[in-house]
């Protein structure tokens, strides 16, 4: 059980999370309802995140998943497990991203990110020679959307657990 009640609000700022979410408010939602505010911004960074940026959707999804495993943010993993398979993520390489996975089921590419992330989530600083690896499968501006969702999902996987949201 969450360790405080889901706000169910009608105000503007629901009602904008309910467009992006095509319609309804999730329990994650209705935790951030408890400040409107940070709701408000919550919903346009994560918005921009999964529909604006030009971060393939596997290897967005494969970050996004990755950290829910590290965290132990299962909510967030049952959320984005259907994305990731949606975004061309065999099941076979959504296993692989759980501890102890197969990552020779992924390409170089995904393998690149997936250890990026993991630095990113464990140790914060990332590796100079992992930095160098990812530089030769992204551009700049995918760097910073993968960097961006690793560091936005640390913080969903984070809020999630730390309330117990969808317990």
């Amino acid at each position: 059980m969450a360790r405080l009640e889901y706000v169910d609000s009608g105000s503007e700022i629901a009602d904008r999370i309910r467009a992006r979410r095509g319609g309804r408010l999730r329990p994650l939602d209705g935790m951030l309802l408890h400040s409107p505010p940070f709701a408000d911004g919550w919903n346009s960074l994560l918005g921009a995140i999964r529909g604006q940026g030009e971060l393939s959707g596997d290897l967005r999804e494969l970050a996004v998943l990755r950290v829910a495993e590290l965290n132990g943010a299962e909510y967030e993993w049952a959320a984005h497990e259907p994305v990731a398979k949606e975004e061309g993520m065999t099941v076979e390489q959504i296993a692989a991203l759980r501890d102890g996975g197969d990552r020779g089921v992924l390409t170089e590419r995904q393998r690149v990110v997936l250890d990026y992330t993991d630095a990113m989530t464990g140790q914060v600083t990332v590796p100079d020679e992992l930095f160098a690896a990812l530089h030769e499968h992204l551009d700049p501006r995918e760097i910073v959307e993968l960097t961006v969702t690793v560091a936005a999902y640390n913080m969903v996987s984070r809020f999630l657990v730390a309330l117990e949201v969808g317990s």
